[in-house]
């Protein structure tokens, strides 16, 4: 919903209750699907499984299903959660494709980002791009040094930048034109920029092989580089295009 906010109807009304009750539902599902599998597989056994070599805790609902309805409703549910993931995979790289195009869109950043399909109506070029890289990256690293660098790059542009970009935004603009409002601000801002950058310097390092060569690959300094170039891009078409901070003063 917030990443295709900007093609809701009624957004100040509609985007609150969507990431509220999203919040509860799925909260109560997680807490129902754990009561459901501990009362089939204690949590002893699943530590038991950790502790050891070849985790069977991460095929959990696949052992919970095939101790209940046999091997065949294990087939079935992990072809489920296989669904459900692509699914999710995909609902969020449409999502993430909207943010270049949005500012492309906006005359903020490269503008073939802002291309949409001539039939479809979609950004195909940053669907495209963005699918592309994310193929690249799956064949060179393992799932979850993926997701660690997914989570560090997110937690440096999205959840702490965002949380920054709020208070410049009220400070700019003040808040009689926001639609939202934000209890005991700052507060949360604050809360939430320490907690995330707490997660941030929690991240492990990889073990990485590379040609012969082994090193550690801290995720941190990887997405602080990947920033930088996109910094670096985003300085460099500005100034072709005369736009901030190479703006030119008019008289």
């Amino acid at each position: 919903m917030c990443h295709l906010g900007a093609e809701i109807k009624g957004p100040e009304r509609v985007i609150p209750r969507s990431i509220f009750l999203s919040i509860l539902g799925i909260a109560a599902l997680y807490l129902l699907l754990n009561w459901s599998v501990g009362t089939v597989i204690p949590w002893q056994e699943v530590q038991t499984w950790q502790a050891g070599a070849g985790d069977k805790s991460q095929f959990i609902i696949s052992v919970f299903m095939e101790r209940l309805y046999g091997p065949a409703a294990a087939q079935a549910a992990t072809a489920l959660v296989l669904l459900v993931a692509f699914a999710s995979l995909f609902a969020v790289l449409l999502g993430y494709s909207r943010i270049p195009y949005a500012a492309a869109a906006d005359g903020e950043f490269l503008p073939v980002f802002g291309k949409l399909h001539p039939t479809k109506q979609f950004p195909y070029v940053s669907l495209l791009l963005l699918g592309g890289v994310g193929f690249v990256f799956s064949l060179l690293f393992r799932l979850g040094e993926v997701i660690s660098a997914i989570l560090a790059m997110r937690i440096l542009v999205q959840f702490v930048g965002q949380a920054v970009g709020l208070v410049l935004l009220r400070r700019r603009r003040g808040t009689a034109s926001l639609p939202f409002k934000m209890p005991l601000y700052p507060l949360p801002v604050i809360v939430v920029i320490l907690v995330w950058l707490t997660v941030f310097v929690g991240i492990a390092p990889a073990e990485v092989s590379w040609g012969g060569v082994h090193f550690k690959l801290y995720f941190q300094l990887a997405a602080v580089g990947m920033m930088a170039l996109g910094s670096i891009a985003f300085l460099l078409w500005s100034r072709r295009a005369g736009k901030w901070p190479f703006q030119r003063a008019t008289s």
